[in-house]
Parts: structure tokens; sequence; C-alpha cells
């Protein structure tokens, strides 16, 4: 990435060192414990791969299909690993934006002073996820040294150690089948993009797409946060309506953003509800608690940890997060149970073949478009 006298728009290594400053620790347990949760989460990555193929028939028998790694992590280790794909990521965005400021008066010190700004902001935010992701498949960040892969873009499988353990104890639930409920979930994903190709270039190129589309004048961006800030404090009379149900993220975002920003919600909520559909299509047979997990879980991610909590969701917009499991999983099952497995695993055939955001909405239109099924129905959001 470019640099101004040294100093880049993101200061990468205190956006970690903030990060792991601030992080909650994590709950008490003894060293052999800890290695028995590690070794238990490997295991049960490897029995999940297996469960996952077989469910979802994604990979034919004999082919041929990445083995990307499982790291089990602490806290500070998955923020370690996110901030290094944030930088792959944003590094052709934060380039732009370093050439637009190295023109202006005073670039060099508001480059050294904005970075450390940023690094610090990026860091806090990433402090407060550290302690409530239970797994993640990384899709872009580079392969490291302490971050091992099979390739450069391959991806890697995360589960973070004691967050699974925190929640185990908070849902009073059984932790081997807890574990194994996770990694299943986890394991989709890790499927979702081995046994389809193109999957990460699209979203790669859907991503680049909406960063390219960021405003790049100072000017605009204050307008549309004076404008958000508006928004949330009930101040603008001629508010759109529906901004009272938008984050702060999405209100500052340019009518260019929200169209990209449409097709990604939709791309997410198919994963991410296919991941719930298929831990729960598969959990009946290996994990006995599975009933009892789910309701404890479902339960959990709908009333959040405290009123703080619930604010900073809905600030950085998880609560629509939060809609993609629920939307995207009544999806899955509702195409599934009209056509099967087969039928909707032709979802993973293209770009053109992943459903709308309009379809998420209405499964039945998305049959009718890919199985061809009717009249081809209207593609708007």
């Amino acid at each position: 990435m470019t640099s101004i006298g040294g100093a880049e728009m993101v200061d990468w290594n205190l956006a970690v060192a903030t990060a792991v400053r601030l992080v909650r620790p994590g709950p008490e347990v003894s060293r052999d414990e800890a290695r028995a949760v590690v070794a238990e989460l490997r295991r049960h990555a490897r029995t999940s791969e297996r469960h996952v193929r077989t469910f979802t028939r994604m990979v034919p028998d004999g082919a041929d299909v990445p083995d990307t790694p499982v790291l089990v992590v602490d806290r500070p280790g998955w923020v370690r690993a996110n901030v290094a794909g944030f930088r792959e990521l944003l590094g052709p965005l934060l380039g732009k934006m370093q050439d637009r400021r190295a023109g202006t008066p005073g670039g060099a010190v508001l480059g050294a002073v904005g970075g450390k700004v940023t690094g610090v902001e990026l860091g806090m935010l990433l402090s407060f996820l550290a302690s409530r992701v239970l797994g993640q498949y990384e899709t872009f960040a580079p392969v490291g040294r302490d971050l091992p892969g099979v390739r450069a873009g391959g991806g890697r499988l995360l589960l973070v150690a004691p967050n699974i353990v925190h929640v185990e104890r908070e849902l009073e639930v059984h932790p081997h089948d807890f574990r194994l409920w996770v990694c299943l979930h986890e394991e989709t994903h890790r499927t979702q993009f081995t046994a389809v190709p193109w999957l990460r270039d699209h979203l790669q190129g859907e991503i680049q797409t909406f960063l390219g589309a960021t405003e790049m004048e100072p000017a605009a961006i204050l307008e549309r946060l004076r404008e958000a800030a508006q928004s949330f404090a009930g101040a603008r009379p001629d508010a759109e309506r529906g901004d009272e149900g938008r984050s702060l993220v999405e209100l500052v975002q340019t009518p260019e953003q929200r169209e990209v920003l449409g097709r990604l919600t939709a791309v997410m909520s198919l994963l991410e509800g296919h991941a719930d559909f298929v831990m729960d299509g598969v959990g009946p047979e290996v994990v006995p608690s599975v009933g009892e997990i789910r309701e404890k879980f479902q339960q959990r991610r709908a009333t959040g940890a405290g009123r703080l909590d619930a604010a900073l969701r809905k600030l950085l917009g998880l609560d629509a997060k939060l809609r993609q499991y629920r939307d995207g999983e009544r999806f899955v099952r509702a195409v599934v149970e009209q056509v099967g497995m087969d039928g909707f695993n032709r979802v993973w055939t293209s770009p053109n073949t992943l459903p709308t955001k309009a379809e998420i909405a209405r499964p039945a239109d998305w049959v009718a478009r890919v199985h061809r099924k009717g009249s081809e129905p209207s593609k708007g959001e």
C-alpha cells in the first residue's frame, strides 16, 4: 500500500494492539482443559466435514477440492486474522484515498494523524466483536507465517475456542454437543467456498465494487454522517421512510453502494441460512441435544447481552446479520421442500443462479426462474 512519509491511511499495527489491549479476557479454564477443548474442536471439524458433505451433496464422490486448514484460535488470534483480511480487502480503496490526500496541503500530517485515529477506531470495533464470534471461514486474508493456508486466497476456518466455551457455559448446554454443532455450521461455510470455486472471486468482486463507489470527498462524507445522525435523533422531517430501521453503516452509503449491498445481502443470507439449515439437518443424527441448543441459542441471538450490546448491534448493522440467518434459512428450507437438495444445489451453478434479495423473501420466485417453472420474476429488491 502506498504511504506518505511512511504513514498509512490505517495504522494496522495500532489496530491490532488496541484490540488486543481492550478485548475482554476469556473464561477461566485450566491449561489441561484448554488443551482438551482445542483438541476436541479439531476432531469435530474433521468429523463435520464428512457429515456436511454427505448431507449437502455439494462435493461429488472423488472430486478434488482444496483441503483448507482449520485453526483453533483465541481472541487476539481472531483479531490478527481479521486485520490481515481487512488490509487485503481495503488496500485498493485506501490506495486511492492516499493518492487523493497526497495532492492536498498538509497531506503528510493528515495521513500520519488519520492513520493513528483510524487504527484505534478499528481496534475498538474488533475488540467488541472478538468476544462474540464463535467461528469464521476466512476467505480473503493472505497466507502468512502465523496464518497458514494452502495457497494465497485459499481460505481457512477459524474456531474461537474461548468464545465457544463462554457461550456453552452461558447457555448451560452439553459442551461436546455444542462444540460439534458450532463446527457443523462453520464447516458448511468451508464447504461452500471449497466446493464452489467461483464464489470467492464473485464475492470479492462485489465487495470491490462496493468500496469503489465510496465517496472520496470529505465534505460529502461529512454531510452523509450529519444526515445519519439527524435521522437517528429524529431531527430530519424529510427522512426517508424506513430510515429508522437502518444502521449507521447503511445510512452513510451512496445509492450505488446500496444497490451492491442488496446483492451482497442476498448472497450472505443464502450462505448463513444454508449453514443454519445444514447444522440443524445433520444435528438430530449426531448431536443428541440439538433441540435444546437451538432453542437457547436463538433466544441468545434475539436478546443480545444487554442494552449497550443492543445499541452497538443496531449501530453497526449486526441486527441485519441476524435477519440474514433467519431469512436465509427460510429460503433454503422452502426451496429444498419444493425441489429437493439436488434442485437447491443449482444455486451454486454460477452467479446468475444466486437468489436476488427479493427471491430470498419469495423462494418460489427463485424456483420459477432457475427451474423455469413459470414466468421470470422481477429482479427488484
